[in-house]
């Protein structure tokens, strides 16, 4: 193989269709643009979503909720789950670990949810007041 014989593969290249060159080539006099109107005019073109003049559907439409980009960086642990654990030294990676919080997650938040039994410590984790007087009632710690 040489440099000046390389060519693409029979079929991956064609010709741009040349459009206004006669009738027998099917595409003459309007070129297959049609009769009057904006999108029959050079340059005759519009915004998307753009509906003649009339509101925009995007805008007759009201703005409704909102999405934190927080949100995936967030996790809630409830007590029931904390009680399923088979260790007592829980921090976010033994929570990581065992499935609890997604991989991206940077603040997890224990809630009063369900209740616990056993006695855990709780290191580096937001706590809520139910939960901590949850884990201390049941001889546990939260550092």
């Amino acid at each position: 193989m040489e440099l000046n014989s390389i060519q693409p593969a029979d079929g991956a290249k064609h010709y741009k269709r040349r459009v206004g060159r006669g009738i027998g080539s099917g595409l003459g006099k309007t070129s297959g643009r049609g009769h009057k109107g904006q999108k029959s005019r050079t340059g005759g073109f519009h915004k998307v979503g753009f509906e003649g003049g009339q509101m925009p559907l995007q805008r007759r439409l009201p703005k409704r909720g909102f999405k934190s980009l927080a949100t995936p960086f967030k996790a809630e642990v409830r007590l029931s789950q904390l009680d399923s654990l088979p260790i007592a030294e829980i921090d976010m990676l033994a929570l990581k670990q065992a499935g609890m919080v997604p991989e991206l997650a940077r603040v997890v938040r224990v809630i009063l949810s369900g209740s616990i039994t056993k006695k855990v410590t709780l290191t580096g984790l937001i706590v809520t007041k139910g939960a901590k007087a949850a884990i201390e009632a049941a001889g546990g710690s939260v550092a």
